[in-house]
């Protein structure tokens, strides 16, 4: 269905060509879009015209004209005057709303058919019989971003990617859910991955520019085939998660660069619990006092560096020493060990999982 905005900007269109006032109703008389100041006063008019078999009349000073949507009637046109100039208009007015139905509605089933294919809702074989009713190609190289909008039904976020795709006619902007917008883009023989994320920052920047929306974006592996489309999909979910568990600071996060997040992402809870039972004999990370906190935090950032760390902690190197011992003690890792030091950061990075699986549950 063709929205009442779009109905209107079309009548406004041809009425500022041909100077000729325009409105349209459904079939109870209901106005939905017009030029002229007292609608109204035809409602009984268009639902008795609606009712009769004539497909155009001239009633009360108007041209009233049929529209349909695959031999439904949808809506009555009014066109203004009852001279042949004014009947010409109100035929082509009549066609051109036709036109906008058949387009909405190919644009309304491809919406269905992607989204269908991101859910893996479709058989093989039903995928590629719709693909080639709706003239869309099943063997080119593909990408789906995902972009997640701080609030639910962001219509601006929505509109801004439209307006950057809408001259893309075979890239498809939906979505599944009310936070997450969809791009399904089309990609060239010769785009490569450096591609795919100078893409992804210009939408980023886009939308924290047009739209004001603070967002996340992320995408998935390139594809090949159109039934893989849900593959990708899936993968730029699980990068938009593990974004959010492992890497807060980033707001672009690709797939093939989860590093091992991917791996600690796909852990059950069972065996996490088992190995932290295992790392800190039952106390949590959580009992470190920020103090702590920070001293490991920078201690990993600077690989491991006692002078480095000191320097930039502002204390001396033999009160890092301390602290470090201080956590040995507590958790048998010397964190001075490289091996322990993979241990403790794994333990850490599972930790953070754990508790972001559970705040999900909750």
């Amino acid at each position: 269905m063709i929205s009442n905005q779009i109905l209107q900007n079309t009548v406004d269109g041809m009425k500022s060509i041909t100077r000729v006032d325009l409105c349209v109703m459904d079939t109870e008389g209901k106005t939905l879009a017009s030029t002229i100041s007292n609608p109204e006063n035809y409602e009984n008019s268009v639902y008795t015209f609606a009712e009769s078999q004539a497909e155009s009349q001239v009633i009360q000073g108007f041209q009233f004209f049929k529209v349909y949507d695959d031999h439904q009637l949808e809506y009555i046109l009014l066109a203004k005057g009852d001279s042949d100039d004014v009947y010409m208009v109100g035929k082509m007015v009549a066609f051109q709303i036709q036109s906008l139905l058949v387009a909405y509605k190919e644009r309304f089933d491809k919406d269905n058919f992607i989204k269908s294919l991101l859910l893996d809702n479709l058989l093989l074989v039903d995928i590629y019989n719709r693909a080639k009713k709706l003239h869309i190609e099943t063997d080119v190289r593909r990408v789906v971003y995902l972009i997640e909008t701080k609030n639910e039904k962001d219509s601006n976020a929505l509109e801004t990617v439209r307006s950057l795709f809408s001259g893309k006619t075979k890239d498809f902007i939906t979505a599944v859910d009310e936070k997450n917008i969809i791009l399904v883009k089309e990609l060239r023989k010769n785009e490569t991955y450096d591609d795919l994320m100078n893409t992804a920052k210009m939408l980023l920047d886009m939308l924290n520019t047009e739209a004001m929306s603070r967002v996340r974006v992320s995408y998935g592996t390139i594809i090949h085939e159109i039934k893989d489309i849900s593959r990708s999909y899936k993968e730029a979910k699980m990068a938009l998660d593990v974004g959010k568990i492992f890497y807060e600071d980033r707001r672009v996060i690709a797939y093939n660069n989860l590093g091992i997040g991917r791996l600690i992402y796909q852990l059950p809870m069972s065996l996490c619990r088992m190995f932290i039972k295992e790392i800190f004999d039952g106390k949590s990370p959580d009992d470190f006092d920020e103090e702590t906190i920070v001293t490991i935090n920078k201690f990993f950032e600077n690989s491991l560096n006692v002078s480095e760390t000191s320097r930039q902690l502002y204390i001396h190197r033999n009160t890092l020493v301390y602290r470090l011992d201080k956590i040995q003690k507590s958790t048998n890792l010397d964190l001075r060990v490289f091996d322990d030091a993979i241990t403790f950061k794994i333990a850490l990075m599972v930790v953070k999982y754990m508790k972001y699986m559970e705040s999900i549950d909750n």
